[in-house]
């Protein structure tokens, strides 16, 4: 990584149970009021919010301890239903680690710092292992049907550090993993960590599959 962490900003946060990258999508069904004011409040202003991983602890009714670091995202699409509920699309923008978190009032806020771009080269063969293994592990997930296969026509960005962060979204990797990935210090400290999380998985799955 070049350059220091970007200035400190305050931010409206919303702890959840799974791991969002820079450029990737996530839905969301926002029911709590507290994050029914988050939602408002952010469509009224710039639409921006964070997303940190909880460590442990509930994701409904706060109590829970949480990751430092996490994803800056922007809400891209969001209907409103009833009883103040709403669905939204939010998409990664890019990595934060929190400084300190505030009170909760309504909701929870945090001081951030923006981390810097990783400008490290990517190795193209080395993502290209990276991108085989999710495709295996996918793969094999697919014959125990617990989940899709990744199709043969999807293709990643042509620019090597959006599809980095692209096939870490599709990796079959425990919320942890995730986590891990999205802390790592470089984008190929991320894709050598990648392949060997696959490789882990793979294994476990070719077991199950022969033991059926």
């Amino acid at each position: 990584m070049s350059g220091d962490l970007g200035p400190t900003q305050r931010l409206a946060m919303f702890p959840l149970s799974c791991v969002l990258y820079p450029y990737a999508e996530m839905p969301l069904h926002v029911f709590e009021p507290r994050y029914q004011s988050l939602t408002a409040d952010c469509m009224a202003s710039d639409a921006r919010f964070g997303i940190v991983l909880i460590e442990r602890g509930p994701e409904v009714g706060g109590g829970d301890e949480r990751m430092a670091i996490g994803t800056r995202v922007v809400i891209t699409h969001a209907a409103t239903l009833a009883e103040g509920r709403s669905l939204m699309m939010v998409q990664g923008e890019a990595r934060i680690r929190v400084k300190a978190w505030l009170p909760e009032d309504p909701y929870p806020e945090a001081l951030v710092e923006e981390m810097p771009n990783e400008d490290d080269p990517v190795d193209p063969a080395t993502l290209k292992r990276a991108i085989q293994g999710v495709r295996r592990t996918r793969g094999l997930l697919s014959e125990l049907g617990t989940r899709p296969a990744l199709s043969l026509a999807m293709t990643f960005d042509e620019d090597p550090r959006i599809a980095c962060w692209q096939i870490c979204a599709e990796a079959p990797l425990s919320m942890f993993d995730a986590q891990r990935l999205l802390a790592s210090s470089s984008m190929m400290a991320r894709l050598e960590l990648l392949i060997a999380l696959t490789d882990a998985v793979e294994i476990d799955l070719r077991a199950m599959l022969a033991s059926n």
